[in-house]
């Protein structure tokens, strides 16, 4: 229910937004967004390759533009400034869901730990909402044009966060000496919560037409909380927070 009154809030906000600036002539994009989430958590080892690959989910959101460089109440381009033609506002609203297993060397050895991490999966169930500025290199104007008809940018964004990570194992009841590896133990809380994350963000578009583009991102998500993936595990190694890596591709329309 309170990430269908985020949803509620997001749409009741663009639309908000988009009366007020149709009186100022600012234009608007929407679009959507979907792709591959690479979740680096407490689950495996961090920055091993095998956990990187096998700890793999989906994302998908919604985007909305505020374009500066074009005049939607007289169909024409607005002043001729750096800002104008340079700069975005993205307002991004994304759910991504990913299947977490304990991918590393020592889940894999025949010992009692082994067992344990082999035996033990969570979910990480992230809702995120927020804003982002997007610098584009090259001209906005030029691009709109079909001058080139590639546009580079890179983005930087803050987002507010809810999750709701799950962990089972097929030993049992998890938080007891015999279902659970030892820097687990009372390290394990899966109740739901929320926290805010810093985004950085590169991609480029492509001008499929006048009024639509193709968009390629590839975004870092880095969480200001050590349990969205429900672990925080006692260990002089658990130095970060977690955080994912998340291309997408996605297809933006002028309004």
């Amino acid at each position: 229910m309170k990430t269908l009154r985020f949803i509620g809030f997001f749409i009741a906000v663009i639309c908000t937004v988009q009366t007020v600036d149709a009186q100022l002539g600012i234009s608007h994009e929407i679009g959507v967004i979907a792709g591959p989430v690479a979740f680096q958590s407490d689950y495996g080892e961090r920055f091993d390759w095998p956990t990187n690959k096998g700890n793999v989910g989906t994302g998908i959101g919604l985007v909305h533009y505020i374009n500066f460089a074009y005049k939607a109440n007289c169909n024409c381009y607005t002043q001729d400034t750096y800002w104008n033609d340079h700069f975005k506002i993205r307002n991004q609203l994304a759910y991504h869901v990913t299947t977490l297993d304990h991918l590393s060397e020592l889940a894999d050895r025949p010992s009692l730990a082994g067992l344990q991490l082999r035996s033990m999966t969570g979910k990480a169930k992230v809702f995120e909402i927020g804003t982002h500025l997007e610098w584009f290199p090259l001209s906005i104007r030029d691009f709109q044009e079909g001058q080139p008809k590639f546009a580079p940018y890179f983005g930087i964004g803050a987002h507010y966060v809810n999750f709701r990570p799950e962990a089972t194992s097929t030993l049992g009841p998890l938080n007891n000496p015999v279902t659970t590896y030892p820097t687990f133990i009372d390290r394990i809380d899966t109740s739901q919560g929320s926290t805010f994350a810093l985004v950085g963000d590169i991609g480029f578009r492509y001008k499929i037409s006048e009024l639509s583009d193709l968009l390629v991102s590839s975004a870092w998500h880095y969480y200001d909380s050590n349990y969205v993936d429900g672990l925080s595990p006692r260990n002089v190694n658990n130095r970060s927070f977690d955080f994912i890596w998340w291309f997408n591709v996605g297809y933006i329309y002028y309004l």
